[in-house]
């Protein structure tokens, strides 16, 4: 166990790496948000506090969804065969999709957040139940994490990975979309939290079973 938590903190730390060696992709995130913000302010002409609740709602989750497709598509897809062959004399490939969840998760976490500061920022706060709001994004970008990840796994074996990420991702993010707008609507009027209990079970089911299913089914990948 001790030896499988070391393996695993070893390929965060190489995931880390990457990035920060790489650091014109992240840049590139984080100036995709803030440029869909200052446009969505724009074309909008949305003044702070003129935006309806579900219309500020709505921008901000796209905004957040094509931001998620964007920083972890590359998961698999920028990995050679070379490296992964390597990996694979190193690691077991649970291992190494669960290290990917994980850092693709912290790297959502910041994403939705920042993002959700700098969208507040601009286009006004009319969130009356923060807390919720903020639970919502952490499942949320576990989800988006875990299903893209997964999708990143199996896009990468096909010629066309960009296309197939696109095709595949859509069934699995949908369900998941859903719940999270009705949750954080939720938030946003403020209403008992009770009432969101359902809905949030519906996520963390998601969530679960999306991780288990990449356990599960990514040594298959692997090994094709």
């Amino acid at each position: 166990m001790a030896e499988s938590v070391r393996q695993m903190s070893a390929l965060m730390r190489k995931e880390f790496l990457l990035e920060w060696r790489q650091r014109y992709a992240l840049n590139g995130m984080l100036l995709y948000i803030v440029g869909a913000v200052f446009v969505c302010y724009l074309s909008f002409n949305a003044k702070r506090g003129q935006l309806t609740p579900i219309v500020w709602n709505t921008l901000f989750w796209i905004i957040l969804l094509f931001t998620a497709i964007n920083a972890i598509a590359k998961s698999f897809v920028q990995e050679r065969a070379g490296r992964q062959l390597y990996y694979y004399t190193l690691a077991s490939p649970q291992q190494i999709i669960l290290s990917k969840i994980l850092y693709n998760t912290v790297l959502m976490l910041i994403l939705s957040f920042l993002g959700f500061g700098v969208y507040a920022f601009v286009m006004g706060n009319p969130v009356n139940d923060v807390p919720l709001y903020l639970l919502t994004l952490l499942l949320g970008a576990i989800g988006f994490a875990s299903s893209l990840t997964l999708v990143s796994g199996i896009a990468s074996k096909a010629e066309n990975p960009a296309t197939l990420m696109a095709v595949l991702s859509f069934p699995i993010i949908l369900p998941l979309l859903l719940m999270l707008l009705k949750v954080s609507k939720n938030a946003l009027d403020g209403l008992d939290r009770s009432v969101s209990w359902s809905e949030i079970a519906t996520v963390l089911a998601i969530d679960a079973i999306v991780v288990t299913l990449s356990w599960l089914l990514f040594p298959f990948l692997w090994r094709s």
